[in-house]
């Protein structure tokens, strides 16, 4: 292995130790060092910080280059902020929408700006575990941008001036995406992303959300929430067109019923940003008279496009597909030898923290030699953090039956379950759906209070291939939201005990 040979300098320094700070009075910086990794990890988001470590952990020297924060985007403008104002608005909710339900008297006084500042918190506490995680694992850190030479180097441009260069036998691709725009509509004051908007201290009087996918869905529900106008646009037929349709209307229901207008099938046409409002111009997208809507802010959750551009990809020879997503082989393998990729820079639907993760584990154990699971798409987990909560993984019964299963759908409702009485949110249902051959799970879709946290049980059973009737004669804690899933399984095998 090189270690550490300085190029173009005559200045031997200890860089490991001097490496994202400014350099001493007096000394200029050292115009570049050269220095060779097992792996390198270009990103530190859900994917490449979980890589780095694997990697580490498995007797690798290893580095990561990252640009902005540490632990991504997710840790400081994604779902862990977003996590912490999900939390507060549902406190908010209930201040709000439930004062009488749960006797809660008098005026009560939502600061949106101290959420903020809780999530902002949040957020830091996350970066900086990351980076202390890694630091303690002995990944070598670099803060700064990283653009590849050629298939085997990566220049890292660092934020304290130093320039270094680091070569590998492997490299994983770890970079991310960024919010689709419009091409029509541009970013503004009033006009927002999902990135712009977390930084947004005080509450919109009203807000048009583009976009009812899961990002577009959590931010309505936090709007309203805390009393905002809320106006959720989407260019498909129901909100969550990628959910069970049940789940959707679900929703659809929960969200009328806090006074959101709801707009499927509308296609966002233009928006005009003005001193204290914008205007979002909405049509039928099967025909139809033009609509103007007005809100004082705008947010765009209309999808998210890899990161690719920037990195001088060009000069490996890695392939990319037809919609700038970076090609991978089952194993994470792209194109060319060496280099791996993981997370959004893949694309796919399954732009997701948790499918970055397992996806790194994957390309670690492939570039290590080792087995691993392959990534399996029908098991992966899906979350959408808005009350009712909402969890799913696998077949609906529709696509299901549609790909020749012989199916069984059993569905609970909540409002058969002692748990969510209790809470006083009886809303929703587990739902699962199961092979008629030996009732195991191919599907589960859940909406209702806490079902994030009962999903993974149906996941586990899934993957190992457990039946319906053995989570059925597993004993469930009363009273619990869990008893929900028995008594779905339960379903599928015969009659449920309480509905």
């Amino acid at each position: 292995m090189r270690l550490g040979s300085v190029v173009a300098s005559s200045r031997a320094l200890d860089v490991n130790n001097r490496r994202g700070m400014p350099c001493p009075r007096g000394e200029g910086p050292i115009l570049e060092v050269m220095t060779h990794f097992d792996a390198v990890v270009l990103g530190s988001g859900p994917g490449g910080y979980v890589a780095a470590l694997k990697a580490a952990q498995k007797g690798m020297r290893t580095a990561i280059v990252e640009q902005q924060w540490w632990g991504g985007v997710d840790a400081a403008v994604g779902a862990v902020p977003l996590a912490s104002l999900l939390r507060s608005a549902d406190i908010a909710d209930a201040f709000v929408h439930h004062k009488d339900e749960f006797g809660i008297a008098g005026e009560v006084h939502l600061d949106f700006a101290a959420a903020i500042k809780r999530s902002r918190e949040a957020a830091e506490q996350v970066t900086k575990s990351v980076a202390l995680l890694l630091r303690k694992n002995k990944v070598t850190q670099y803060f700064g941008a990283g653009t590849f030479r050629d298939a085997k180097t990566l220049s890292v441009s660092q934020h304290n001036g130093i320039t270094e260069t680091l070569t590998f036998d492997h490299c994983v691709l770890a970079t991310g995406g960024s919010p689709k725009m419009l091409p029509w509509v541009n970013k503004g004051s009033r006009v927002m992303t999902s990135r712009e908007i977390m930084s947004c201290e005080s509450l919109p009087s009203s807000i048009a959300v583009c976009g009812a996918g899961p990002v577009g869905v959590e931010f309505a529900w936090l709007f309203a929430a805390y009393g905002a106008e809320v106006t959720l646009v989407e260019y498909a037929d129901r909100i969550l067109p990628a959910e069970d349709p049940e789940v959707s209307s679900e929703v659809t229901k929960a969200f009328k019923g806090l006074g959101v207008r709801i707009m499927p099938g509308f296609d966002v046409k233009g928006v005009v940003e003005n001193a204290d409002r914008a205007a979002v111009y909405v049509a039928p997208r099967l025909g139809g008279q033009e609509v103007r809507l007005e809100a004082e802010t705008v947010l765009l959750t209309v999808g998210c496009v890899p990161n690719t551009s920037g990195y001088g990809l060009e000069t490996t020879g890695v392939a990319l597909s037809s919609d700038g997503s970076v090609e991978v082989g089952e194993n994470m393998a792209t194109s060319v030898e060496g280099i791996w990729a993981v997370g959004d820079v893949t694309g796919g639907r399954m732009m997701t923290a948790q499918s970055a993760s397992a996806q790194a584990l994957i390309a670690v154990a492939s570039m290590v030699g080792e087995s691993a699971p392959l990534f399996d798409a029908k098991l992966m987990p899906h979350v959408i953090h808005c009350q009712p909560q909402v969890a799913s993984f696998g077949l609906t019964g529709g696509k299901a039956q549609a790909l020749g299963h012989q199916v069984k759908v059993s569905k609970f409702p909540f409002t058969a379950n002692s748990a969510a009485a209790g809470l006083g949110y009886t809303n929703g249902f587990v739902k699962i759906v199961a092979d008629t051959r030996h009732n195991e799970i191919i599907g589960a879709h859940m909406v209702g209070p806490g079902v994030a946290e009962l999903l993974p049980e149906l996941v586990l059973a899934a993957q190992w291939d457990l039946t319906t009737d053995e989570i059925a004669l597993t004993i469930h804690a009363h009273p619990t939201l869990s008893e929900a899933v028995r008594e779905a399984a339960e379903g599928v095998g015969g009659r449920m005990t309480n509905f």
